[in-house]
């Protein structure tokens, strides 16, 4: 019996674990397996909504017993404290309840072919106060966590307006990424729907959103064109864009700059890096990254251990050309589609294939307002886009997820349920 054991149920670790489930569901040679910390999946990208409540996590997850019910995988929930390379066994953490009782003792998991898909955490680079006093959106939980704040401060700001008309709301966001930017504009729609649901002193003239970047423009990712119609939509949205800004220190009253300012936020947010999590930076005497992701060869396996793949923001893949694999949700997808095929010809004794990153495009989200970005035609021709037609293709990029993860008829059934939940329920999630 051969044990593929995934660990990380992310974009990349369901997919994979979803394709090898469904293709070796009747053999009797090989068993499947996916450990995750969590219960449920929900695709990291639409974190940002879930902050502002503009999605409803509950609704959009996906349970990975349920997943593993359909797609013939076996299922344990439990966060990875160990690699045993020589006995070849993963080591398991006990499972405690919220009163500290342990719900599951410290486990050992047998594998043959295992596969690291744990993701990314936020990178706060060591700055002073951020980890005391910043939100991190690197689970649901932050996320949430982040949405039970705004709804009170938003609430305590409408009573405040009642008095005192001139009161606002602070809210800084430190990085300019997609997540920076996608979030910034969600603040102002959750402000605008608020104000709908009772709310009635609140506006988006009393939410004062400021996003900080290192760099010299927003979306340093994406070409500038790009990123200066991103900049227009969020200034015309009264975003506050600070470029060339390096902050220093995090406090309960803002954020301080490099160059002596204070830039005043009662919410703060950092999304201005990421790396793998710490214990990557010494398991096992895996290679690791300066950022503890984990060095991989280009058929994705691990540079010192033939039994160990690793995929997505956890491992440090070279291009050809320089540079590396950029963390996005298609390097996950394209990761998990050969990590796929390379499973299926190793067990079989065949050679293995090397991974090549294709750049089918990148767009970003200004809430329900537009989007902009670039695709690319199959000349290799670059296409901008913005407006209604990049809101379109960004939305169909979470429908490939769920056509990889669900097939075609339980995609096309969940669209038109989500059609149906937004006239049943609030554009917002209120509590």
């Amino acid at each position: 019996m051969k044990n593929i054991v995934v660990v990380g149920g992310g974009a990349g670790g369901l997919e994979l674990v979803t394709k090898l489930g469904k293709r070796f569901r009747r053999s009797k040679d090989v068993n499947v397996m996916l450990i995750d910390r969590n219960s449920a999946h929900l695709w990291k990208p639409l974190l940002h909504e879930v902050a502002t409540g503009s999605l409803d996590s509950g609704i959009d997850e996906l349970n990975y017993r349920f997943q593993g019910y359909r797609r013939t995988f076996e299922f344990q929930q439990g966060t990875l404290a160990g690699v045993n390379r020589e006995t070849k066994e993963l080591v398991l953490a006990p499972i405690e309840d919220a009163s500290g009782n342990e719900v599951l003792p410290q486990r050992t998991v047998p594998y043959d072919i295992l596969v690291l898909a744990i993701g990314s955490v936020t990178n706060d680079f060591g700055t002073k106060g951020v980890a005391d006093h910043c939100f991190f959106l690197d689970e649901r939980k932050q996320a949430e966590k982040f949405h039970q704040r705004m709804l009170n401060d938003c609430l305590k700001l409408n009573s405040e307006l009642q008095t005192d008309p001139k009161a606002t709301l602070e809210i800084a966001i430190v990085g300019a990424g997609a997540t920076g930017v996608e979030l910034s504009a969600e603040l102002h729609n959750a402000a605008k729907e608020l104000s709908a649901y009772g709310l009635r002193e609140l506006t988006n003239k009393q939410l004062h959103v400021s996003l900080v970047e290192a760099g010299p423009r927003i979306l340093p990712a994406l070409p500038e064109r790009i990123s200066e119609s991103a900049a227009k939509g969020l200034r015309d949205l009264d975003v506050a864009i600070y470029t060339e800004t390096q902050v220093v220190e995090a406090t309960a009253e803002g954020l301080k700059t490099k160059d002596g300012n204070m830039i005043p936020a009662r919410l703060k947010v950092w999304a201005a890096g990421i790396k793998g999590p710490e214990f990557l930076s010494n398991i096992e005497g895996l290679e690791s990254t300066p950022r503890n992701q984990l060095v991989v060869t280009p058929t994705l396996k691990t540079t010192n251990d033939d039994d160990i793949y690793a995929l997505g923001d956890c491992c440090s893949c070279p291009l050809p050309d320089g540079g590396f694999v950029p963390p996005r949700a298609q390097s996950a997808h394209q990761m998990a589609s050969l990590v796929y095929r390379n499973i299926c010809r190793e067990l079989k004794g065949k050679p293995l294939k090397d991974y090549v990153y294709r750049d089918y495009g990148s767009f970003v989200s200004l809430s329900k307002y537009t989007a902009v970005g670039k695709i690319y035609s199959a000349s290799g021709k670059k296409i901008m886009l913005e407006g209604p037609m990049a809101r379109m293709v960004y939305v169909s990029l979470y429908r490939m997820h769920q056509l990889a993860i669900y097939g075609w008829f339980n995609m096309i059934a969940i669209v038109i349920s989500s059609r149906i939940q937004r006239i049943l329920k609030p554009r917002l999630k209120l509590h």
